[in-house]
């Protein structure tokens, strides 16, 4: 049985927001639809994943299940993994709302979801990568390599910085979002960069490679939002 060392980082401390506050939970939808049209955004995921109905995805980070829930209708089974209760019970609840059984929930992270199906056709992470210091972010990626069937693909999105012009890109960014959501969307991104672990694209291009993932294709929006869909090799 494998054990944590007890020197391994806390991935259940909550950084930022606290997603196990309920009120933060139901606030998710709402504050992201205000910037995003994440229907969409998950709907091109899917399509990129190639994903079919005898298809098994894991997510991790799953928050309110939306890219889940999505999945679910396409494919065989979907494993949601977060590290907080209360996004997986209000996952749960909307999945049932919508008649979706082939949802299978864990609460954990990517440095202690233990996956106990058979290989992964594929693993999706959205806007969660950035909890993890460096050295834990190439940890976690050896461990999703190992999740996934060979040639899987892994999706990741998140904050990551094209090194050029990124002060400037990060202060337009900012901008532009509280030009589309308010201030408090403003004040949401000064505290991911200030206290969070967004890196540079070539850290994580390289800890993808060390982990054993091809780079398929890489989209970095703006020079703040990256986006790389991978091969397991």
């Amino acid at each position: 049985m494998n054990t944590i060392p007890s020197w391994q980082y806390d991935e259940m401390q909550q950084i930022g927001k606290d997603y196990g506050s309920i009120d933060e939970v139901e606030a998710y939808d709402e504050r992201h639809g205000k910037f995003r049209d994440v229907q969409r955004e998950n709907e091109e995921i899917l399509q990129l994943l190639a994903a079919t109905s005898d298809h098994a995805i894991i997510e991790i980070g799953s928050g309110t299940g939306a890219f889940a829930i999505q999945a679910a209708r396409r494919c065989s089974r979907v494993y949601a993994v977060d590290i907080s209760r209360a996004m997986l019970a209000y996952t749960k609840a909307k999945a049932e709302k919508a008649d979706i059984s082939n949802i299978e929930y864990r609460h954990a992270g990517f440095l202690t979801y233990r996956h106990d199906g058979p290989p992964a056709d594929a693993l999706v992470t959205n806007t969660a990568f950035h909890h993890l210091p460096d050295f834990w972010k190439g940890i976690a990626l050896e461990r999703m390599h190992g999740m996934l069937k060979h040639g899987g693909l892994l999706y990741l999105s998140d904050v990551v910085f094209d090194q050029r012009n990124v002060l400037q890109n990060i202060d337009a960014f900012m901008t532009n979002l509280e030009r589309l959501a308010g201030p408090g969307i403003r004040k949401d991104v000064e505290d991911h960069v200030q206290k969070e672990f967004s890196t540079y694209d070539w850290i994580i291009e390289g800890l993808l490679e060390r982990a054993g993932f091809c780079v398929v294709s890489k989209n970095l929006l703006n020079g703040v939002i990256g986006r790389y869909l991978c091969r397991k090799e």
